[in-house]
This record gives structure tokens, C-alpha cells and sequence, in this order.
């Protein structure tokens, strides 16, 4: 998605069709910056091809709930990433990679990762987690299957209606995995985009139009 000098590219971190496309799209629009939806921490960790990166000593800093979060996803992504041979955020290694060759700068957009953990310790409620449980064994007894070509980013349109679900039955776990950090990037980028003249951001699929909409309504109010 396209607005003034910001081009958002939404990717699915574990498709094979997200690294094609941020390296088209760098090529293509020859940006000066690139800015990628991670901290210092990730991007670290991405480059030097750690894992495990969350240890049980950051329960204390991060919550039990956002440090069993945190490794229910890694799990999850790895495993995915495994199964269609992609390590998870390689879309996000190409994209500073292609950066450097276009000698284009790297920005880091995204809140630090024991902020938003710790925020979902402290604000995902007790009803959303049974309710978490109730529809995740309801799914698993009525077995309905979405085909889902993990290899692509998935459709707009059912991005759309999965994050409504999310924002209808889990608020909290949206405003602090998604909406909090929408504002956070969307302030980011629109710094970054009075100061550069084209500016390509990689963001996570499903980010892009409240990202738009966050950054409309900091230009409305400055």
C-alpha cells in the first residue's frame, strides 16, 4: 500500500512470496530508507541466526503470561517455517540486505519486545484466555480446515476478517499485540517521512491500513 512517500509491503514472515516481493519492491522504488518492523533485539537476533532467544530469566521482566506467549509463537513459527522451508523472518533479512545494496538506510520501527510482552502480562484478562481455550478446543472438535497456501501472503480480504475476529473476541490481546504497536510504527514513519523522500516499510501482513490511518491522524493533529 502506497501514501505520499511511504510504501508498505505486508508480509507473512514464513512465505516464500513476501521475499520476492520485498526485494522487487526495494529494487523497484529505490527508496532511501528502509524501515522493517523489528527492535534492535530481533534484528539482531535475525541477523546473527540465534534461537531460543527468550530465556526463563525474563520471566520477571516480561510476565509468565507474555514469556509463555512468547515461546507458544516461536514454537509455532518455527515449525511452520520448517514445514515450508522458510526460517521465519526472512523476508526481513532480505529487505536490509537488498537496503545495503541500493545503499539505502535500515530503520528499526518496531516497539522493544519485553514492552509489549510485559503489556500482554499485565493487560490480556482472565475471560479472554478461557475464551482463547474455549474456541481453540472448539476448533479442534468441529475440525474445520481454511486452506491456507502458507508459501503466499493470505488474501487481503481474509486478513481483514480475521483481525475483526481477533479485535471482537480478544481486545486486549489486539491493542497490545496489534493496535499499540501500529501507533508506535505509524509515529515512526511519520518522522521518517519528513525527512526522507521515499521511504519502503516491511511490515507483518495486516498492519498496513491502520498504520495508514494511525499516521492521517498525526498529520491532522500537527
Amino acid at each position: 500500500k502506497a501514501y505520499k512517500n511511504l510504501y508498505l509491503v505486508g508480509t507473512s514472515h514464513i512465505a516464500k512470496q513476501s521475499i520476492f516481493e520485498v526485494e522487487h519492491i526495494i529494487n523497484k522504488e529505490k527508496p532511501s530508507i528502509v524501515a522493517l518492523e523489528l527492535d534492535k533485539v530481533r534484528f539482531n537476533v535475525l541477523v546473527s541466526g540465534e534461537r531460543g532467544r527468550i530465556q526463563l530469566k525474563y520471566v520477571k521482566l516480561i510476565g509468565l503470561k507474555g514469556y509463555l506467549f512468547a515461546k507458544i509463537g516461536e514454537y509455532a513459527e518455527h515449525k511452520l517455517g520448517k514445514y515450508v522451508g522458510v526460517s521465519p523472518g526472512s523476508e526481513m533479512i532480505k529487505a536490509s540486505e537488498v537496503a545495503k545494496k541500493n545503499n539505502a538506510k535500515i530503520a528499526l520501527i518496531d516497539q522493544k519486545i519485553e514492552i509489549t510482552l510485559k503489556n500482554f502480562s499485565k493487560e490480556i484478562t482472565w475471560k479472554e484466555k478461557f475464551r482463547f481455550g474455549y474456541d481453540t478446543i472448539k476448533q479442534l472438535v468441529k475440525r474445520e480446515k481454511i486452506k491456507i497456501d502458507l508459501n503466499k501472503v493470505p488474501p487481503q480480504e481474509l486478513i481483514n476478517k480475521m483481525l475483526k475476529q481477533v479485535k471482537c473476541r480478544y481486545p486486549n490481546f489486539y491493542k497490545v499485540l496489534i493496535g499499540d504497536r501500529n501507533k508506535f510504527m505509524a509515529k515512526k514513519l511519520f518522522v521518517l517521512m519528513k525527512g526522507y523522500d521515499k521511504i519502503v516499510a516491511v511490515v507483518g501482513a495486516g498492519h498496513e491500513e491502520e498504520i495508514i490511518e494511525d499516521i492521517k491522524k498525526l498529520e491532522r493533529a500537527n
